[in-house]
């Protein structure tokens, strides 16, 4: 049988009884402070498991009531599964129980159940007055319609109703990701002596396994995953929906802040420009301005930053509304994450919402920008992943993954379905869209058959230098379409130079009669050439040629480099070297070699040093030896 890993919320106004509640449940005292004793209310996020039965696992937080508190509350309910708003018999419905409720409602929470307390101080009448009282109180949001359930913490009265109403809702409720990314907002950093530093939070999504290298975003700094612990039981794998401790090595508690997140890989965007999608409370006490300031709660981290509209320039009470947050300091997020708003001062729940591009640009004000990110919100996977194609031109699968916000399997598939239906091309890791891969390509055809035009003589064009050609589509990507350009025949690639598969390299036909006249020339004067820069300065040869059709005829085999300025052609020295072999002895002297070829040092000496490199001969003092015959 699966285990099934849940996470519960207690959320209600202060007093109201939900750490008396959680108790009751789980037989744990979550106020474990010495202030929240003395003050008899919670002040941190307080947790418990709760035992169900048998394929569960079940942990419960108990969130502070106090307004004083609410961001510890945004983040105690950022990551549950099932939330019970707890309301007091003898006060019934109170500010922060609304407050509580408002933020539930925005942060997405869709399963509920509704908790009085205290029943030991009410009557049959007073019961049905706080019912009526809080069904008029919830219309309109995710309870509306719930029954209420009526428990007395200290005696236990309605305890196993409520486990077992519990045990059949959380049957409903799918369980979170165990296959995508691993992510875990931490909600608290402490250390233990003798163990170092330890966090704790519940598992968005994803699996940790113990020794696990992971990353703390978003300082990037690398961490191993020494031990890990569920509700103070050592484990070896910890799993989305659970709440896990982590002893962390490689980092003190200094390094760490409550807000910061814990990931396995790259997928997840640091950022600090996301645009969102908006929803308001029902009554703002103030309008928020064009770059008001905000502070955003997402996840576990609290930022301040300034809000920016691109379609009004101050917003009262509204829903859907685009628009783009720009952050203090960084965020780590992903496309879906929920959020909430609150105003600085005066404080102040402006609304929440949801992430539609955690790696958002700077955009002008206007319909264009406005089209756009209604794409963004609208669209689907397959076109959110164009749409990023299309502003990126290519990237690597983690990459494109952690742009659109897509789990491993579901972006895999869409990607598959592209390539599929022939919109998106795959180079080596890279992905593009075959209409960016074909411009590619254009490019690239255009500027070979330019550069051949420009230089006929030479083999081709310097794989770096066309490279550049596609700078702006990254030299990474332009190298990989090359690549795979000549894998498949497009181009040509000869050592580090790149050509079209009809090119051959040839002397240009304004030049081919004197070009040809130096090639002659050369030949015709055997073994005691001139100067080669003579020979091309004599027939004409304009200067900025001449290097290119020195070139062209030594990497053609024309011709053979006695040094700079002496090109002698190959087959006059072929036919010299095997007459030099078959008329001296196995050792021989430079004189020899000279009374048989009837030249001078001046090209005698280049002439042997030639037949020493390329192993026809070893010098041995004064003599050279054979050592081996030319072919």
């Amino acid at each position: 049988m699966v285990k099934r890993f849940y996470t519960i919320g207690m959320a209600g106004h202060i007093d109201h009884g939900k750490t008396t509640l959680t108790k009751a449940l789980t037989n744990i005292d979550t106020d474990r402070l010495k202030e929240e004793k003395e003050r008899a209310i919670s002040i941190e996020l307080g947790y418990a498991p709760l035992s169900l039965d048998d394929d569960s696992q079940v942990s419960i937080i108990d969130v502070p009531g106090h307004e004083k508190f609410i961001r510890q509350m945004i983040a105690g309910v950022a990551g549950i599964d099932l939330v019970l708003l707890v309301v007091a018999a003898d006060e019934g419905v109170m500010p922060q129980t609304l407050e509580h409720l408002e933020i539930l409602q925005l942060l997405g929470i869709h399963k509920g159940l509704i908790v009085v307390t205290k029943i030991d101080q009410m009557d049959e009448e007073m019961g049905e007055l706080i019912e009526m009282d809080i069904h008029d109180k919830v219309k309109g949001t995710f309870f509306e319609g719930s029954e209420l359930l009526f428990v007395d913490s200290l005696s236990h009265m309605g305890i196993p109703q409520l486990k077992d109403r519990i045990r059949k809702y959380l049957k409903d409720v799918p369980m979170r990701d165990a296959s995508g990314a691993f992510r875990l907002p931490i909600d608290q950093v402490f250390t233990v002596h003798g163990q170092g530093t330890v966090v704790r939070g519940t598992v968005y999504e994803g699996m940790i396994q113990e020794g696990e290298i992971l990353e703390v975003l978003p300082q990037g700094k690398k961490v191993r995953a020494r031990q890990l612990q569920v509700h103070h039981e050592q484990q070896e794998m910890g799993r989305a929906g659970q709440r896990v401790a982590i002893n962390l090595g490689g980092i003190s508690k200094e390094e760490i802040n409550r807000g910061d997140v814990l990931v396995s890989t790259q997928y997840y965007a640091t950022t600090d420009i996301v645009d969102v999608v908006l929803d308001t409370v029902d009554s703002l006490d103030y309008p928020l301005k064009q770059r008001g300031s905000i502070k955003l709660h997402l996840g576990t981290a609290e930022v301040y930053g300034k809000i920016v509209f691109f379609d009004r320039n101050e917003l009262m009470e509204d829903k859907g509304v685009l628009c783009q947050l720009r952050l203090n300091s960084p965020v780590v997020t992903k496309r879906g994450d929920r959020f909430i708003l609150r105003r600085p001062t005066p404080v102040e729940t402006i609304g929440g919402g949801e992430v539609i591009d955690p790696k958002g640009e700077k955009y002008k004000f206007g319909p264009a920008t406005m089209e756009m990110l209604s794409r963004k919100r609208e669209g689907t996977p397959g076109e959110r992943m164009i749409d990023v194609l299309k502003k990126e031109k290519g990237l690597r699968k983690q990459e494109l993954l952690k742009e659109t916000a897509l789990e491993e399997r579901e972006g895999s598939a869409i990607l598959t379905e592209l390539m599929e239906a022939n919109n998106v091309h795959v180079l080596k890791d890279w992905y593009l869209l075959k209409v960016v891969h074909d411009e590619m390509i254009g490019v690239l055809l255009g500027e070979l058959k330019s550069y051949h035009d420009q230089h006929p003589l030479r083999q081709g064009k310097n794989k770096a230098e066309l490279k550049q050609d596609l700078s702006t589509y990254g030299t990474s990507l332009a190298e990989a379409v090359i690549e795979q350009g000549v894998t498949d025949g497009v181009f040509v690639q000869g050592g580090q130079f790149i050509s079209l598969p009809e090119f051959q390299p040839g002397y240009p036909s304004q030049w081919e009669k004197r070009m040809v006249q130096v090639e002659e020339t050369i030949f015709a004067q055997k073994l005691q050439v001139d100067s080669y820069w003579e020979i091309v300065s004599e027939a004409g040869i304009p200067t900025t040629l001449q290097e290119e059709l020195r070139h062209f005829l030594l990497r053609s085999g024309r011709v053979v480099e006695l040094d700079e300025k002496l090109l002698m052609g190959k087959r006059v020295f072929d036919q010299a070297v095997r007459e030099l072999y078959e008329k001296t002895e196995e050792r021989f002297t430079l004189q020899d070699a000279k009374s048989v070829l009837g030249v001078t040092r001046k090209y005698l000496v280049p002439f042997m040093e030639i037949l020493d490199s390329k192993g026809l001969t070893k010098r041995d003092g004064n003599e050279r030896v054979w050592r081996k015959e030319p072919q």
